[in-house]
């Protein structure tokens, strides 16, 4: 999907049964819903394998609008467990340039959907296609 709106804002197809659209699009600005871990097979109980599987759905949903992690500066974050912190930050990391970390705003969340166990709402830079 490769558009600009030179206001907006644009609407993208909602998930599959969801209540909310997969993104909206304003002006240069991607606001992507969030994300969870879950894959084909459903959600695995394991913390890693959810967190994996999560970056893997965003860079899916950021190639879906032809944009990078390069492009995501701001990201926020809501986890079951603030002891998985450092298993959170270790995969997260790996996603994205060394020195083009996002913005972050992080917290606890007891009441995700369904058996997510980390949850990730991002914004995009969309540059503008000429």
């Amino acid at each position: 999907m490769s558009v600009f709106a030179a206001s907006g804002p644009v609407y993208f197809p909602k998930s599959s049964g969801a209540a909310y659209s997969k993104a909206v699009q304003v002006d240069n600005t991607l606001y992507i819903s969030g994300l969870l871990g879950m894959g084909k097979g459903g959600f695995s109980d394991d913390f890693n394998t959810q967190m994996t599987q999560l970056m893997a759905n965003l860079s899916s949903t950021l190639s879906d609008f032809n944009l990078t992690s390069a492009d995501v500066f701001k990201c926020t974050v809501m986890i079951d467990d603030m002891a998985n912190w450092a298993a959170f930050n270790k995969i997260y990391v790996s996603f994205f340039e060394p020195d083009r970390l996002p913005a972050r705003s992080a917290f606890g969340s007891d009441g995700l959907p369904a058996n997510a166990l980390v949850e990730l709402e991002c914004l995009a830079y969309m540059p503008a296609k000429g």
